[in-house]
């Protein structure tokens, strides 16, 4: 298991770095911080192009580091500007917790130097474990590093499990809200358009993850995350789809109890416990919990026949090496396409399967070699829709 449950909170003001701070977990993680400011300081912002977003965050929390990947923004003359501010803010003397916050491939390299800097990291860029698990898991070892998940399912896994040995769990169960298309017929998701596809029943989240959601990719990419998080084998990995996004995971233990963490669907309580674990503290902000109102709960199996992404991404998992690496590359790229109105939703499996098909063997056992299967992944579908 990657995550340690050993020291919990102390009186000091603990330095948070939030790397993607103008993003939806960006942004949901300064309402935390800001309800916190006995417990945590902001230490270090960056973001990406959102200048005028990242200067209101300047304004209100003062942190000592700025940075900003510049594409078109016009940062402020202090900020640091470029791919390397991230690595930078994620290594600083004055952070304590880097919140990983990136979306895609770009938040490796941070996730690597906070852990080899010794530093927890609270994870909400999972493309980082699926793309290069053991080297992160490598990292966290020799640098001591703990990671904390900051997705709800993985956080659910955490709570349900903090304090038990992983030998004691039989399985764990992920729940996955179906997103927009959990009903769709084979005809209608070939005809689903953007806007379709962006309207998620339960949550609020940024353009690419709602389309992983609605592809089911996030289900295959959180499975991968757990694997290398808790230890467990794919085969002790399961999903189910569950509409009202209440109870975010099951572990069942090996004597047949099964656990579950139950909540309202807000990504405050799982970016605060990333911070806090192994302790909690009061004053969330969230809502009380009423299991009346929140009632009836169902539970249903996923189509996997539908979501050809899901099923790609698992079989990626289980074989290893650079599969992962491609299956993730892969759908970054052709999201990327789809947001852009540049594919069809139907398009987005297929180009997913010939990446896997094409590129599936490569090496996955350095930095370099996970880099250059990732390039050549996305090679592989911008070539696959050149006009």
């Amino acid at each position: 298991m990657v995550v340690d449950v050993g020291a919990g909170m102390t009186n000091a003001r603990r330095g948070v770095a939030i790397l993607g701070s103008t993003g939806s977990i960006g942004t949901t993680a300064l309402r935390v911080l800001d309800r916190q400011r006995d417990h945590f300081r902001v230490a270090a912002l960056t973001a990406f192009n959102n200048a005028a977003l990242l200067g209101e965050q300047v304004a209100k929390f003062q942190p000592s580091f700025v940075g900003i990947v510049q594409n078109g923004a016009e940062p402020h003359d202090a900020w640091n500007v470029g791919t390397a501010c991230l690595v930078e803010a994620a290594s600083r003397d004055d952070v304590d917790i880097v919140l990983n916050a990136i979306v895609g491939s770009a938040g490796l390299d941070a996730t690597l130097a906070a852990l080899a800097a010794g530093k927890r990291v609270a994870l909400a860029n999972k493309e980082t474990l699926v793309m290069a698990g053991e080297l992160v898991t490598a990292a966290c070892v020799a640098g001591g590093g703990e990671i904390v998940p900051v997705d709800s399912e993985h956080s659910a896994i955490l709570q349900c499990i903090a304090g038990r040995r992983g030998v004691d769990v039989r399985r764990v169960i992920i729940t996955a809200s179906g997103g927009p298309f959990r009903d769709w017929t084979s005809d209608q998701l070939a005809a689903a358009t953007l806007d379709d596809a962006l309207r998620h029943p339960t949550w609020r989240m940024g353009r690419k993850i709602t389309v992983d959601s609605a592809t089911l990719a996030n289900k295959a990419l959180e499975v991968i995350e757990a694997h290398f998080l808790f230890g467990l084998p794919y085969d002790r990995i399961e999903v189910v789809v569950h509409p009202q996004s209440v109870v975010h995971s099951f572990v069942e233990f090996v004597d047949g109890s099964v656990l579950a963490q139950l909540g309202v669907p807000s990504m405050e309580l799982p970016v605060l416990y990333a911070l806090t674990h192994p302790d909690r503290i009061s004053d969330t902000g969230v809502p009380h919990f009423d299991p009346v109102a929140l009632s009836p709960l169902t539970f249903e199996p996923v189509r996997a026949d539908q979501f050809s992404a899901f099923s790609l991404g698992i079989a990626a998992g289980r074989k290893g090496g650079a599969a992962p690496t491609i299956f993730n590359a892969a759908n970054e790229a052709v999201v990327a396409l789809f947001l852009d109105a540049r594919i069809r939703f139907g398009d987005i499996g297929g180009a997913i399967g010939g990446a896997l098909d094409a590129l599936g063997d490569l090496p996955g056992d350095s930095r370099e070699n996970i880099l250059a299967a990732d390039a050549a992944a996305r090679r592989f579908v911008q070539e696959r829709f050149a006009c």
